[in-house]
């Protein structure tokens, strides 16, 4: 069967804080990221930020398990029998089939660079319209929308590269 390998799940919740940490820094988007949003400085530096990194980076671990299971074929194999009684008997014939199944295929598209086309198209196909729409509705401007999207189509395809060549393991 597949598991989650926890600490590489564990480790892909810093991605977005080190992504952000880099892409919003001062000497990059950060001013324009204040302009569109039309947050000051004070605004920024000010809440509880213990609070929002420990609930961004638990939602980032979320992220990242999710993410396993969309970039990770073998995943949506072991998801279509995971509710058969006779699946979890190690000696039922299906479970033996998907025993076999996963000696022979389970390594197929498990790199990081299938990982990143699978974070493309989330990147591009999730993520981004639901920022546009969002955004859209928050009469926020096109340049908001592009940094907002960019930053979490890098996050994206970095959480799923890693979680496809790493993110889990067979037990």
């Amino acid at each position: 069967m597949l598991s989650l390998n926890l600490p590489v799940i564990l480790a892909c919740g810093f991605i977005p804080m080190v992504i952000g940490f880099l892409y919003y820094h001062p000497k990059t988007l950060e001013p324009a990221w204040m302009k569109s949003t039309g947050l000051t400085r004070e605004e920024v530096d000010g809440g509880n930020m213990l609070m929002i990194i420990g609930i961004s980076y638990l939602l980032a671990c979320g992220l990242s398990a999710m993410m396993a299971g969309f970039s990770i074929h073998q995943s949506s194999l072991q998801a279509l029998f995971i509710m058969e009684p006779s699946f979890q008997d190690p000696n039922s014939e299906m479970s033996q089939m998907f025993d076999a199944m996963m000696a022979k295929y389970g390594d197929r598209h498990r790199t990081f660079g299938h990982g990143v086309v699978h974070g493309m198209f989330m990147g591009l196909l999730v993520a981004f319209p639901i920022i546009a729409i969002k955004s859209l509705f928050e009469r926020k401007s096109w340049k908001h929308i592009i940094i907002s999207a960019l930053y979490w189509l890098i996050v994206i395809v970095l959480i799923c590269g890693v979680t496809c060549q790493w993110g889990m393991t067979m037990t």
